[in-house]
């Protein structure tokens, strides 16, 4: 029986979830028991990306089907008025974060370098059609397939630098330097950010841990940095079972289905 994936991607969210406006910058006070705990729109959207591969659907049908299913969640406020409210599924120009954390179920399931691009930057136009947004879908794809692969770590900082010229970093004191610089708004500058948490820390935990201790969007910067540290370090079975008793019957359905076909 295959283990689960998109695991990191919806502990880092749900982990992260509490800390969204109330920070907690000291790694070492972070509760990942913290009784407030609970899944997002991170995890619906990136579920939703899961269930277009399996369906062989189009993504933006399928981030709007679940979407409507959960209108009560942290929507962003662009997306909330054009794709709920409004019920206009339709790129909006953006080019925030929101791309980059449902694109995990990408990394996992397409088998080149190609066939990753092209596939995260159409789960991206659907709504963040800004060439920032879908750079930011594409790099945060890109580092999931490459650790799910077994790339080292510099191997997956070179491929993303290449493809999207930003400069990451290893080091976990200048990620919180320019966390603090950049103020984690909800922009592609958060992207690299979360990016190079993965690359500054030693393990699935230290990377859930010092992201969401980056402050600022805590769930989102943890769901794209858990993502990429799920496929490069592994995560266990106490692991997937915590994940799946956090979710309803209709998420967990999806999750479970994924991982059947493209788990570890």
């Amino acid at each position: 029986m295959k283990t689960p994936v998109l695991l990191g991607a919806l502990w880092g969210d749900i982990c992260g979830a509490p800390y969204e406006f109330s920070p907690e910058r000291n790694a070492a006070r972070i509760n990942l028991a913290h009784p407030a705990r609970a899944f997002t729109d991170d995890s619906v959207l990136t579920l939703a990306v899961a269930k277009a591969i399996l369906e062989h659907r189009p993504y933006g049908e399928t981030i709007c089907e679940l979407a409507h299913a959960y209108p009560r969640l942290g929507w962003g406020s662009t997306f909330r008025r054009v794709w709920l409210e409004e019920n206009r599924a339709e790129p909006y120009g953006s080019f925030g974060n929101g791309a980059a954390m449902r694109v995990a179920p990408v990394g996992w399931a397409f088998n080149t370098v190609e066939d990753v691009l092209r596939e995260a930057a159409a789960s991206a136009a659907c709504s963040h059609d800004h060439p920032l947004g879908i750079l930011s879908a594409q790099a945060a794809a890109l580092a999931v397939f490459l650790a799910r692969k077994g790339q080292d770590k510099e191997a997956i900082r070179a491929a993303v630098e290449t493809h999207t010229g930003w400069a990451l970093t290893n080091s976990l004191k200048a990620v919180r330097a320019e966390a603090v610089v950049q103020g984690f708004d909800e922009t592609w500058r958060a992207v690299p950010l979360a990016l190079s948490a993965f690359l500054a820390t030693a393990s699935f935990e230290d990377c859930l841990r010092q992201t969401i201790a980056l402050g600022g969007d805590a769930d989102t910067q943890a769901c794209i940095a858990c993502a990429v540290a799920e496929a490069y370090y592994g995560v266990d079975e106490e692991l997937a079972a915590q994940v799946l008793g956090f979710l309803d019957a209709r998420l967990r359905n999806i999750l479970l289905a994924f991982g059947a076909k493209f788990g570890r």
